[in-house]
């Protein structure tokens, strides 16, 4: 089934700053078993845009950004990030675009037995090697100042409240500077004002680092804030694709019931 209303194209979405896609997925297929949970899935992520992409739990959402990186193999299809198909890539050459790539994890998986330094410090040390400590520290606190939490510096994750986490695993993964920002499930598990404040973020991050992004979400709230251009899967395929507007008029009552 189709939504009833007309879609709008990437190449026409306002807020896309170029043309070329940075992602762009072919026919996905994933299976676990004999269960399939994503079936011929086709998108782009079109340079400097914020993708968002929506559906209900157990529709693939995070089974696709995994794919995109690699932490899963697809059955099926291709997947070209910057141009290669990441399905092809020997190690070297995949550790090569996973460092252009920043991963929010869901768990925002910081390391309990690190400081908030340590934390921010091990991928500079571990992808930008030669670096002096005195521009390990400038970075490590630009990055903190960023996302409003320099105070937080010596702190341990035990001691960070769970939208303080969020923000130094966002710390963590722009510290490298990445091209492209996966985000799963970014405000799950956060109060409202907590979520808003991680989207206004999202949008600070696209607009500074200049970063193309996948936002997968289930919250309505972050899509509206943060989507140039929203994606719906649903029974393992692209069931809609346009931008908020598009969504909020259609009378669809598949897409209706995420956005009432």
């Amino acid at each position: 089934m189709k939504p009833e209303q007309p879609v709008t194209k990437a190449e026409k979405t306002p807020g896309i700053i170029g043309n070329e896609p940075v992602i762009a997925i072919s026919k996905l297929r994933k299976s676990f078993g004999k269960q399939e949970v994503l079936h011929d899935v086709s998108l782009k992520l079109m340079n400097g845009e914020n993708l968002v992409v929506l559906g209900k739990s157990g529709s693939g959402k995070s089974v696709l950004i995994k794919c995109i990186v690699r932490l899963l193999f697809s059955d099926g299809g291709t997947v070209s990030v910057f141009g290669k198909n990441v399905m092809t890539l020997n190690d070297e050459e995949l550790s090569e675009v996973r460092q252009k790539i920043g991963f929010l994890f869901q768990s925002s998986a910081l390391y309990d037995s690190m400081t908030v330094r340590q934390n921010l410090e091990f991928p500079l040390r571990r992808i930008w090697r030669g670096l002096s400590e005195k521009n390990i520290e400038d970075k490590v606190h630009e990055v903190l100042e960023n996302v409003g939490l320099a105070d937080a510096l010596n702190k341990m994750p035990s001691q960070l409240s769970g939208g303080m986490r969020k923000r130094i695993s966002l710390a963590r993964t722009i510290i490298v500077d990445p091209l492209v920002m996966l985000y799963d499930e970014p405000t799950t598990g956060l109060d409202p004002v907590t979520s808003d404040e991680i989207s206004i973020l999202i949008n600070e991050v696209q607009k500074k680092y200049k970063t193309s992004s996948i936002i997968i979400t289930h919250d309505i709230r972050c899509a509206r804030s943060t989507a140039n251009r929203i994606i719906m899967l649903r029974d393992g395929v692209v069931y809609s694709e346009g931008n908020v507007t598009d969504y909020e008029k259609t009378t669809d009552p598949v897409i209706k019931s995420f956005f009432q």
